[in-house]
């Protein structure tokens, strides 16, 4: 696939999770080159529609990725199409952090044979894009958690996939490597990746994504360009926050600002 082709589409997407509908009737399409954050409140059902489109959540209706049917892909297809980064980083065994993103390479490996020259660049590529190269040696284990977290990432990075799903790759970063990660991230659409990550985060979704899919309820109530979905209207009523406008090198950007206080529900 090349830039701007179309990447993972889903018809009629749903998911039931104790006879709950978590994830409801989505059709969404994402090409590569695209860096697109899928934000919304907790509970909205940004998880569960990323394990589907991982094919890790049993799901009604249809995902494609690169036009082929996900449930037709075998396993290792699979595994070089799609690179997922799940929420939580946990590391049992103490190997070293280049040997972990190593690990990402695990799907493009010809029989029992060594790192290739193409792995050991894409490990080169993945510590330098997420700063764990000062990281490389030490035990994975010995790391702290926001460490870990961008050890993950760059293990997700390894593998080269035209898809790359994260799900809050920032969460436990400080404010720094948060940035590092998010623009990390960007750069992997500008190379041809059809990027997609729930965020928390709405001031930095704003900055870098090309494009923001906001979900409620399990659906998805607005998809655009930050500016087009950021709304007073839609912060207000999807977040409960209200909303003021910042200005930096001539963006502006709609952010939220203060929390609406809801008051006790009274019968009518």
């Amino acid at each position: 696939m090349k830039p701007g082709q179309l990447a993972i589409e889903t018809r009629s997407l749903a998911v039931s999770i104790d006879g709950r509908w978590v994830v409801r009737d989505l059709d969404i399409s994402f090409v590569r080159g695209e860096f697109a954050a899928i934000v919304g409140p907790n509970g909205a059902g940004k998880t569960t529609l990323m394990r589907a489109l991982a094919g890790l959540e049993l799901a009604w209706g249809e995902i494609e990725v690169g036009g082929v049917a996900l449930d037709r892909l075998d396993p290792r297809t699979r595994a070089r199409a799609i690179a997922y980064l799940p929420q939580g980083h946990v590391f049992h065994w103490p190997m070293p952090v280049a040997d972990i993103v190593a690990l990402g390479r695990i799907p493009h490996a010809e029989g029992y044979g060594g790192l290739s020259d193409a792995d050991r660049m894409a490990v080169a590529d993945a510590l330098a894009d997420t700063d764990t190269i000062e990281l490389a040696a030490r035990p994975v284990t010995s790391l702290s958690g926001g460490e870990r977290a961008r050890v993950a990432l760059a293990r997700a990075f390894a593998v080269s996939a035209p898809v790359l799903l994260a799900d809050e790759p920032t969460a436990s970063l400080d404010p720094r490597f948060a940035l590092r990660v998010v623009e990390a991230l960007a750069h992997r659409a500008d190379d041809g990746t059809a990027v997609v990550a729930v965020m928390q985060d709405l001031a930095l979704a704003a900055r870098f994504a090309d494009r923001l899919l906001v979900m409620s309820a399990g659906e998805i109530v607005a998809d655009g360009t930050p500016r087009e979905v950021l709304t007073d209207d839609l912060l207000r009523t999807v977040f409960g926050v209200t909303s003021t406008t910042m200005k930096q090198n001539g963006t502006e950007m709609r952010l939220p600002w203060s929390a609406i206080k809801r008051g006790p529900k009274r019968d009518d």
